[in-house]
């Protein structure tokens, strides 16, 4: 019989920690929609504030710890060091807020909840901060890391259609993730979401 590859190894701990993986995002998504109460009842009827969840699937999770790696393959000599239990978004939740000055609103409110959470912001190209991100142990399980982010609405939506068309594609779409220019078209979308929202915060503060 064939000996198992790391790959393989990798599939078997994810399904053993399935169960955990699927306590922490439930308890995460209950204790965050719980926290964010006080705002979700006073929102203005042009705003929003949506939570989600995902359970990190399991080739998404072996493929994300194989891009940690030192390029990006992993060390058959090494392989008992190798765990999912790492990874920081086996367990995720992301919080969408619209308009864009509800962002820090939320944060405040879920930094009550979470003050020992280590901060990872996503940035964007020039260093602009595009989404709050957390990520820590709650009490549903001392083995996986939940996570989660706090990001804009417009840029948290564009998010969902940039990974499945760039980050999870077919294998000859692959070498879009290195074009320049996609690159570029990506960041002035994420230019042109953000000044909709500025424009339109200026126009309803002004009314």
């Amino acid at each position: 019989m064939a000996e198992r590859t790391i790959e393989d190894r990798l599939r078997e701990e994810y399904f053993e920690l399935l169960p955990e993986i699927r306590r922490v995002t439930d308890q995460l998504e209950a204790e965050i929609k719980y926290q964010l109460l006080p705002i979700s009842r006073g929102l203005d009827r042009h705003e929003q504030l949506l939570v989600t969840s995902r359970v990190k699937e399991c080739e998404s999770a072996v493929e994300s710890l194989r891009r940690r790696q030192q390029l990006g393959t992993f060390d058959s000599e090494k392989a008992s060091l190798y765990t999912l239990s790492g990874l920081h978004d086996l367990a995720a939740v992301r919080i969408l807020a619209f308009p864009r000055s509800r962002l820090s609103e939320a944060d405040q409110q879920l930094r009550t909840r979470f003050p020992f959470w280590i901060s990872d912001p996503v940035c964007g190209e020039t260093g602009e901060m595009l989404a709050f991100k957390y990520h820590g142990f709650c009490q549903a399980s001392d083995k996986v890391v939940g996570e989660y982010q706090i990001v804009s609405m417009l840029v948290g939506l564009f998010w969902e259609v940039e990974h499945s068309a760039i980050y999870k594609p077919t294998p000859r779409l692959r070498g879009i993730t290195r074009s320049l220019e996609m690159q570029k078209c990506t960041n002035d979308v994420h230019r042109a979401l953000r000044a909709f929202e500025e424009e339109f915060e200026s126009l309803i503060q002004g009314e």
